[in-house]
């Protein structure tokens, strides 16, 4: 089985997905009426809270990842944008962070710095992908060698910075 069949599955039957980021919204709105409004009784939920934030920002990242994919590398046209595979995770995952951000911040939750960190891993990883697969050897000869190696540092720097916050 392939991504793609995965994705025609999903496509063909939206349903499962759909009740699936719904749900993750409604638990953590739930969450948000059910926790308390005193600081010591949020403080007991951080951890559901953290499970509720990796449910929604793992498909919400891979969605994101997926997106830039296609819109960078396979040149996809946003009238050909599967709304429930490419758009919902991302909007679940933005719901899901901003009522979580109501209740309690984000340095309260455990492990929300690693995605943040893994999040920036990927964009740099895909921002190097995305710069070798666009140069050309005579776009190269256009562009002062210092600048091509204090990108590359950069670059190097932003992996190493996130890496570090992943673990």
């Amino acid at each position: 089985m392939t991504l793609r069949d995965i994705f025609q599955s999903i496509s063909g039957n939206p349903g499962l997905l759909v009740l699936l980021l719904l749900l993750v919204l409604a638990t953590t709105f739930l969450a948000n009426l059910w926790s308390g409004q005193t600081a010591e009784e949020i403080w007991k939920w951080r951890y559901a809270y953290a499970v509720l934030v990796y449910l929604a920002c793992i498909p919400g990242m891979f969605a994101v990842t997926l997106n830039i994919y296609l819109f960078l590398f396979e040149r996809q046209s946003i009238w050909d944008m599967n709304l429930v595979i490419q758009l919902l995770p991302v909007l679940s995952m933005i719901g899901t962070l901003m009522l979580i951000r109501k209740k309690i911040p984000f340095s309260y939750v455990p492990g929300f710095g690693k995605l943040s960190g893994f999040l920036t891993l990927i964009f740099a990883v895909m921002g190097i992908l995305w710069f070798i697969d666009r140069t050309h050897i005579y776009a190269i000869t256009y562009i002062p060698f210092a600048y091509l190696a204090i990108g590359f540092v950069v670059l190097l720097l932003v992996i190493r910075f996130a890496w570090q916050r992943i673990f």
